[in-house]
């Protein structure tokens, strides 16, 4: 049993620590616990766990300080707890004596959360194969298609740090537009267990051709998903420059329901950035764009590439969208990205304004969104997911240049996709490296995507230290957000109480 002067600490924090139910503050919503209080109020008992068999602690638990108690992080689950030092030493002593009963019976509550959220996990559960699982759940649901469209590798705007190999002159012809349409209506007639489906333009800047190509293809696509009863969306990676107010229409009826965007930092920065062939500055327009699509009920990711000079601006991008209405921002999200060239971001400076973002009422992404590549995982990892290139050859990955001896299918004059190797090497590239498999926060990152662990077989290789940051950067920076998007909804609740109360509102 534990230690006679880890009995009398843990009595010590039951004497003086308050009841659950006195402590309003000690749960967080969306499925992320926090656990700083642990008695039980008295005549409740803990709910009765059943487990088969012997426990032991998960191999994919991590444990960060935080201000003065420990944030303990499992990856499988995604869920936090938040615990003082003692219930810390009540936790280690059960790992190291492998006395899980004996913290069952002398702290039933706290053992069963640890159990609730899968710290604690019965000893014969093999949490690799549960990742694999989840994995294949994920990648290779059959539910739904995703098809990445490139109508031009052509673009009107030429920015320094675009990884895409412009080509003047290349527009999808008629023959390659047949082809799709025969490919979409391949996979719709042939899929009875198919309930939706999306088209993402890519390029190149897809909004060059959208009379001549995107428009025909989204009307054919839309039509034949309803004439078979599955949901169609569709969405553009754009520059923003080119849209315009007579498309809105024709976006509401077919279902275009989101874009990106980007913006390089504020105007002056943009304009050096960003400008057409006329080095006519593209700022002002891009944003009365966005702006538009938000009013139309369009979401946006506005997508902000930063390097360190730009950094110390950004903030200047909030009264830029200060006009819009309450419900209008509702359909914007700020995300922030470190241009490729540039070195590691500045954590730190980029908490502070993805918080002022937050407390002006918009939504941003947190600096780790990314890594989180098994429930989230790219499209490219996924087996029901192509990209075809203006000239007809057949790619996953939107992330490299589209060379055509990296192509990995071709289309028939049917419309089905014949794949090659390198398909079949890019669906079997993950669990092949050895450090992952090892890897405390595997389950959040599993090797990055598909692209990545294709380019590194036969190495030993992390994706997470090869940005220069640490796991636990990602695992603080996840929890941070939480505590802060808790914030925010408790803060605009109360605002919103206090114009109720004022008469400024009527009640919901």
């Amino acid at each position: 049993m534990f230690e006679k002067s880890l009995l009398n600490a843990f009595n010590r924090h039951q004497k003086y620590t308050p009841d659950l139910q006195e402590n309003v503050e000690g749960t967080l919503t969306g499925g992320y616990s926090i656990f700083p209080r642990t008695r039980v109020v008295e005549g409740e008992a803990p709910e009765k766990i059943m487990v088969k068999g012997p426990i032991k602690a998960s191999r994919f638990n991590s444990f960060v300080p935080y201000e003065d108690q420990l944030v303990a992080f499992n990856a499988f689950t995604q869920k936090f707890l938040v615990l003082d030092p003692v219930l810390v030493d009540l936790l280690n002593a059960a790992v190291l004596e492998n006395d899980f009963p004996g913290l069952s019976d002398l702290h039933p509550s706290f053992y069963q959360e640890l159990v609730n959220t899968g710290f604690l996990v019965e000893e014969t559960t093999d949490e690799l194969q549960k990742v694999i699982d989840l994995r294949n759940e994920v990648d290779f649901a059959d539910d739904h298609y995703s098809l990445v469209i490139n109508p031009t590798m052509n673009c009107n705007f030429k920015c320094w740090y675009c990884y895409e190999s412009h080509i003047k002159g290349s527009k999808m012809n008629d023959e390659t537009m047949e082809k799709i349409q025969h490919h979409i209506s391949h996979i719709m007639e042939t899929r009875p267990e198919l309930k939706s489906f999306s088209i993402s333009w890519f390029g190149g800047e897809p909004m060059l051709y959208y009379d001549a190509v995107v428009e025909p293809i989204i009307k054919f696509a839309s039509q034949k998903a309803a004439q078979h009863g599955i949901h169609f969306e569709t969405g553009f990676t754009s520059n923003g420059y080119m849209i315009r107010e007579r498309m809105m229409p024709i976006f509401k009826a077919y279902n275009v329901n989101r874009f990106q965007i980007t913006l390089d930092g504020v105007k002056e920065k943009h304009n050096t950035v960003r400008y057409t062939a006329s080095k006519k500055g593209t700022f002002d327009k891009i944003v009365e764009n966005i702006k538009l699509l938000c009013k139309n009920q369009i979401r946006v990711t506005v997508r902000i590439n930063y390097t360190e000079e730009t950094l110390d601006r950004i903030e200047e991008l909030i009264p830029e969208f200060s006009d819009l209405k309450e419900s209008e921002k509702e359909y914007i999200l700020f995300s922030f990205h470190n241009v490729w060239q540039e070195k590691k971001p500045n954590t730190l400076k980029l908490e502070k304004i993805i918080t002022n973002f937050r407390k002006h009422d918009f939504t941003t992404d947190s600096l780790f969104t990314s890594f989180d590549t098994l429930r989230d995982s790219c499209y490219a990892d996924k087996k029901n997911q192509a990209t075809i290139n203006y000239d007809g050859e057949v790619f996953k990955c939107t992330a490299r240049d589209f060379k055509a001896d990296e192509r990995e299918g071709v289309m028939t004059e049917e419309g089905a996709i014949v794949w090659n190797e390198k398909y079949e090497k890019r669906m079997n590239s993950k669990f092949n490296n050895s450090p992952c498999l090892s890897c405390r926060i595997q389950p959040i990152c599993n090797g990055g995507c598909s692209q990545q662990s294709m380019e590194n077989i036969g190495s030993d290789y992390c994706v997470v230290e090869a940005t220069g940051m640490e796991k636990n950067d990602i695992i603080v920076s996840r929890f941070k957000q939480i505590l802060e998007v808790q914030a925010i909804r408790r803060s605009k609740l109360v605002r919103r109480i206090n114009q109720i109360n004022r008469g400024m509102l009527q009640p919901a």
